[in-house]
């Protein structure tokens, strides 16, 4: 019986086609170098190791901006070669990436007219308002004149972003490009949607020859002679724009971005690869900010997600809530701003949704693909109301819950009418058309939600979590009501949180796993599987605590943690992939939040074990920078762990996790009204004996503390106050 069960399963699972995953980004070979990215605003630029674009295979390279590519090729070549790379870096700030290449052995006639490595050759990029500039320089460090050809080879495709991800058109438009003067060159492209799409770029000097598609320079160099090129491409400026000169924009753009980080809490430790790994996420952080009219806000990652994403800027800002609440602020406002007014099923739109993502490309623009204001997100609008009631919690600012509220109530209202169409007390998704995404949790691959027998749920679907945020928001909303004297909708919302929570834990409990199920499908049957969506229902409050505890135990099992974090599905579950992008990987953000749920319900030794596997992970990573996911595979000794090959870094969640972490390890709690910050049952994990934190802010007022670990116990020093401000340990069961 055992065996015909397994083969049916196997049958049900290799009968799903490929064509059921729309938007899939498909991974068809390595890359044959490592790439590096660089974004500002809009504008964002994946390159090689070498300081190209387009001249090794395996990557999304270009110059993008507003989901369009603006540049698919720009290539170094010496005499026709490729150099030799000595190495590259980006600046601790993100603002630049630097690479130092060297000349090959030469050739002319069968003899050698440049010995290897005579040449230094520094590239220095960095990208501002919608330019990508580079300079590129010569020195000949060897004791005779040389002469040399520098081929830049150049074209683009203006590809939609969703083309560079691996989706096929049947038709294009139309693509040209012209020589505008003897140093500049525009590429123009006239799309299906009547928008004309131009790439300008400029050379200084002018090229000794020039083409559509190659600056060639002859130069000839002294021993020790330095000699610079400037290349700058600009996305949709008129032919007759003149980029700042290079020097001036690389410090200009420095200067702004000092600016706009200015009055965030700063964090230093006694661990100084924890400190590489909390600069790289604040770096990471920074450059995916995006300055919108309604404020900051984190673009999702890059290269596939560099727009604005409802969820995943929402969980961002609440992950940077205690460090810099400005960033919530600017989120809320721009969902509010873009929140549902009319029904409209190909975009999934209904009144009162919070949007999931927006996109600027030529194929949204002509619904190709519906994203272009898309609100297939069945959590984001939950999320909304919850960030909203924190961020208040965290500031006290009324004035922007005033702007904010009738956003809230109309948020509020999607979840009990639209969001819930059967009644029963649940918040629900089905997609409204074909064109949009199958599953609208975070967990939104095809087969992620699933029943324990290996079936795809279908119908509406209510998904764990979701319930959870909904129970969370409530709540805060209803003493975001008491702040305005709504004191009747505070009292009814509080109700309403209660009421579901009990129905909550009838319909959704499952005693013979000892957790949650994932989901129920449309028929109201649970999906039996022990998922990490238990986990974030101990963030959102939602559970009894002897049940909280029993999940808790459950996820620190080795089904469940690998050693390196918890898994999205757990070991022995019929789905379970550690390869796969939802069903069985590791998300960093996942585990964030996960770790504030099991502080929350006082399971501490925990956070330190989820705490302690992700810092040892981030040890491994390129850069100590954690990525939007990696493999689930068992952490074995002396070696680090698996990674996804297409995995976004940096991600802005994942980029924000080292900061929860430590949110959840400290307990660290706002109380705007009093002017206090608490530390509820502080700890450290081993790898940290002490903690710095500064400039942290609250109203007016701000701290300097230091966090001394002794054992399993902390102490607290108070360095410095500004205004009026308390601070307090408390310990409590």
């Amino acid at each position: 019986m055992a065996a015909e069960v397994a083969t049916d399963i196997m049958t049900i699972r290799t009968a799903e086609p490929v064509s059921e995953q729309p938007f899939y980004i498909p991974m068809t070979g390595p890359a044959a170098r490592p790439r590096r990215s660089l974004k500002h605003d809009d504008t964002f630029i994946v390159l090689d190791s070498h300081g190209d674009i387009g001249a090794s295979a395996g990557g999304p390279d270009g110059l993008f901006n507003a989901d369009t590519r603006y540049l698919a090729r720009l290539e170094l070549l010496l005499d026709d070669l490729q150099p030799l790379l000595l190495g590259s870096n980006l600046r601790d700030d993100n603002s630049a990436l630097m690479v130092d290449l060297t000349n090959p052995d030469i050739f002319r006639d069968g003899r050698i007219v440049l010995q290897k490595d005579m040449l230094h050759i520094v590239r220095t990029i960095f990208l501002w308002r919608g330019t990508a500039y580079q300079r590129i320089g010569f020195q000949n460090h060897g004791d005779r004149p040389v002469s040399f050809d520098v081929n830049l080879l150049f074209d683009n495709d203006f590809a939609d972003l969703f083309e560079v991800r691996g989706e096929r058109r049947p038709r294009r438009g139309t693509g040209s490009g012209k020589l505008v003067d003897p140093a500049d060159v525009a590429l123009e492209y006239l799309g299906l949607d009547g928008k004309l799409r131009t790439t300008v770029l400029h050379f200084d000097p002018r090229p000794t020859q020039l083409t559509v598609n190659e600056a060639t320079y002859h130069l000839d160099l002294e021993p020790q002679q330095v000699c610079p090129l400037f290349v700058a491409a600009s996305c949709n400026k008129p032919a007759s724009f003149r980029p700042a000169p290079f020097f001036r924009g690389l410090l200009a753009h420095r200067r702004e971005m000092r600016r706009s980080t200015a009055g965030a809490a700063s964090i230093e430790t006694s661990n100084n690869i924890f400190n590489e790994v909390l600069c790289q996420s604040m770096a990471d952080l920074n450059m995916l900010m995006t300055e919108t009219p309604q404020g900051r806000y984190p673009y999702a990652g890059i290269p596939w997600y560099s727009t604005t994403f409802g969820r995943d800027g929402i969980i961002t800002a609440m992950q940077m809530l205690w460090i810099d609440p400005r960033v919530a602020r600017g989120v809320l406002r721009r969902l509010a701003y873009y929140q549902a007014k009319t029904v409209d099923p190909l975009a999934d739109a209904e009144p009162g949704k919070i949007l999931h993502e927006m996109r600027g490309g030529e194929m949204a623009a002509l619904r190709e693909v519906p994203f272009a204001l898309y609100y297939g997100s069945v959590d984001a609008t939950p999320l909304f109301v919850l960030l909203a009631g924190l961020y208040v919690e965290r500031t006290g600012d009324e004035a922007t819950l005033a702007e904010l509220w009738p956003s809230i109530e109309a948020a509020l209202g999607w979840i009990d009418g639209y969001g819930d169409p059967d009644k029963d007390g649940f918040v629900e998704y089905r997609r409204a058309s074909e064109q949009g995404l199958a599953n609208q949790g975070w967990k939104d691959s095809y087969d992620a939600i699933f029943h324990a027998d290996g079936r795809l749920a279908e119908g509406y679907i209510a998904l764990a979590e979701v319930q959870g945020y909904v129970f969370a928001g409530k709540r805060l909303a209803a003493r975001c009501a008491a702040r305005l004297g709504k004191s009747d909708r505070a009292y009814q919302l509080e109700a309403e949180a209660k009421l579901l929570a009990a129905r909550f834990e009838e319909a959704f409990w499952c005693d013979d796993l000892g957790s949650y199920a994932l989901a129920l499908d449309g028929d109201k049957e649970p999906c039996k599987v022990r998922t990490s969506n238990a986990g974030q229902l101990l963030f959102s409050g939602i559970v009894r605590a002897d049940r909280a505890r029993r999940v808790g135990a459950d996820l620190m099992r080795p089904h469940f943690f690998s050693g390196w974090g918890i898994r999205t599905v757990a070991r022995g579950e019929v789905r379970y992939n550690p390869m796969s992008y939802h069903n069985g990987s590791i998300w960093p953000h996942d585990n964030a939040l996960i770790a504030l749920g099991l502080a929350r319900y006082g399971l501490k030794h925990s956070v330190e074990q989820v705490f302690e596997g992700l810092f040892d992970a981030a040890a491994y990573m390129d850069l100590r920078r954690l990525p939007e996911l990696f493999c689930g595979f068992r952490r074995e000794k002396r070696r680090g762990p698996t990674l996804y090959p297409v995995a976004c870094a940096p991600q802005a969640w994942a980029s924000a996790t080292p900061f929860t972490l430590l949110e959840a390890s400290l307990g660290l709690e706002f109380d705007a009204e009093r002017g206090e910050i608490r530390l509820r049952n502080p700890r450290l994990p081993a790898f940290l004996n002490e903690v710095v934190m500064r400039d942290l802010r609250l109203g007016p007022s701000s701290v300097d503390l230091c966090v001394h670990r002794h054992g399993e116990e902390v102490s607290l020093e108070v360095l410095r106050t500004r205004g009026q401000i308390q601070v307090s340990i408390v310990l409590a069961q």
